[in-house]
């Protein structure tokens, strides 16, 4: 894809980036899996992309195969010493050209207590990020599994959310509650938050429940119009790849998780901008 015709399909500024939140308060339902694989997907389009990793598991920076050396700066650093990203020199280049990531690290899990009396600690990840806008296409984070400070500093700086769902009764069933956390923060902390859409993940044709639940999806009055028509099917090369810390697009392209992902990435690609609140 030549740089005219990135523009063209893009129609964005280059210093107003795509900011997508990928967010489910439930966890193993593909959420970092969906953060490394889409953000592989859209570097190997050839946009310049941004992972944050917010979640103190660091699995999105273990999944890049980042090793942090001692002493390294991580978004921990980040948020806590309330500096900018570029005084914190915490942006890490991943092997591969046009993805980038700011690493977590376990200490992450003590922030929320020790910004507890901070004023204004909902957005010291906007603050530390602010000066990034003309970097990045796409600035893609990471979340905890829970409703924390960590999530609503996320929700608080993102412009969009992307809401993997499983197809799995327990995972359509946190739904609702997810989708009453995003309004919330969308009415008293940031009015430019919209839900992109949700993408099911995990699928597996051969059950009855797969379909099941994804017939839910395409039915539910709540959820029907964000579902995207990208389904991710359930696939072992997915969990080799991550074996090998490498993204499943860069680890075997023809294999359904690395078509499945780019196909996410053409749809998001050609959203120019929320289209639904």
């Amino acid at each position: 894809m030549g740089s005219g015709e990135k523009q063209e399909i893009f129609m964005m500024d280059q210093k107003e980036p795509r900011i997508i939140a990928v967010a489910n308060e439930k966890g193993g339902v593909g959420k970092t899996v969906t953060v490394i694989n889409l953000g592989a997907a859209l570097a190997k389009m050839d946009f310049n992309v941004l992972i944050v990793d917010m979640d103190p598991q660091a699995n999105a920076t273990r999944g890049l195969g980042v090793t942090l050396s001692d002493g390294a700066a991580t978004v921990y650093d980040m948020l806590v010493g309330g500096e900018g990203v570029r005084e914190r020199g915490v942006v890490a280049h991943s092997r591969w050209r046009n993805l980038d990531i700011i690493p977590s690290h376990i200490d992450l899990a003590g922030a929320e207590i020790e910004l507890i009396d901070v004023e204004g600690r909902e957005n010291r990840l906007s603050d530390a990020l602010d000066d990034l806008y003309g970097d990045y296409d796409f600035i893609i984070l990471d979340t905890p599994p829970s409703l924390s400070l960590l999530t609503v500093n996320v929700f608080a700086f993102a412009k969009e959310v992307l809401i993997p769902c499983q197809t799995h009764p327990y995972a359509f069933e946190a739904l609702d509650e997810l989708f009453d956390t995003i309004s919330a923060v969308n009415r008293e902390i940031n009015p430019n938050l919209k839900i992109i859409g949700i993408v099911a993940t995990m699928f597996d044709k051969r059950t009855r429940v797969s379909h099941r639940i994804l017939d839910k999806l395409q039915k539910d009055d709540r959820y029907k119009d964000f579902l995207l028509k990208t389904v991710i099917r359930i696939n072992t090369t997915i969990a080799d790849s991550a074996d090998f810390a490498k993204p499943v697009i860069f680890y075997r392209n023809s294999s359904p998780g690395s078509v499945d992902y780019m196909n996410l990435a053409e749809e998001i690609m050609k959203m120019a901008k929320p289209a639904r609140s």
